[in-house]
């Protein structure tokens, strides 16, 4: 039961860290080099993409979608997806995904010239399962170099924490004034009633010697 029970906490610790992961904004300091659309056929992945904009057709297995094509610093290549998410989770509320586009392809530069862009989205980017961040946001950066600080993250997670450590103290608190006296209920009441058995058998028997 040693192992179930921390196997079982550490599925759970997982799952709440990759949704916080996934959810949450992430920052990346990038030159954006190329924007552009592309026509998508939704397969096991759609969980990973956006409902259609408001005003589109729904049930289509197939629609365009703006990709933003960027290189960080390292010059490693970085494509991010350009999506409304409207009303639905996670509660971007982004609704400017035109507006964004054109944006992004104002700042389009070259190795040579280079014009470091914040982007600003949420999500994964996996090659295997052929995911993308969806950006939500564009702003110059102050250079490749810039220090970005999470506060809006560190704000939310310490919140969550603190919320986790109250209902940790509720139920501790809980077990110990309900579930613990009643399973010592229990305990006394099993205990008795061996007592009474043994003590009926007891007179039985002797009552029988006799």
């Amino acid at each position: 039961m040693f192992y179930v029970k921390w196997t079982f906490l550490a599925v759970i610790a997982a799952l709440v860290f990759s949704f916080f992961h996934y959810t949450l904004p992430q920052r990346d300091i990038v030159r954006i080099t190329n924007t552009e659309v592309r026509r998508i056929d939704f397969g096991d992945n759609s969980i990973f993409w956006a409902d259609p904009a408001p005003g589109t057709q729904e049930g289509v297995s197939n629609r365009d979608v703006h990709f933003i094509e960027a290189f960080r610093p390292n010059g490693k290549p970085i494509v991010y997806r350009n999506e409304d998410t409207g009303w639905g989770w996670p509660p971007y509320f982004k609704v400017d995904t035109a507006n964004l586009q054109a944006e992004a392809r104002d700042v389009v530069s070259t190795k040579d010239d280079p014009q470091w862009v914040i982007v600003t989205h949420y999500g994964w980017r996996n090659e295997y399962l052929s995911i993308y961040p969806n950006a939500v946001s564009v702003r110059p950066a102050e250079g490749p170099d810039q220090t970005l600080i999470p506060w809006f993250n560190i704000v939310v997670l310490s919140v969550v924490a603190l919320i986790g450590l109250w209902v940790a103290k509720v139920v501790l608190r809980f077990k110990e004034k309900r579930i613990e006296p009643l399973i010592d209920d229990a305990g006394n009441f099993i205990e008795n009633v061996d007592d009474r058995a043994e003590g009926f058998w007891r007179r039985l028997f002797g009552r029988g010697n006799k």
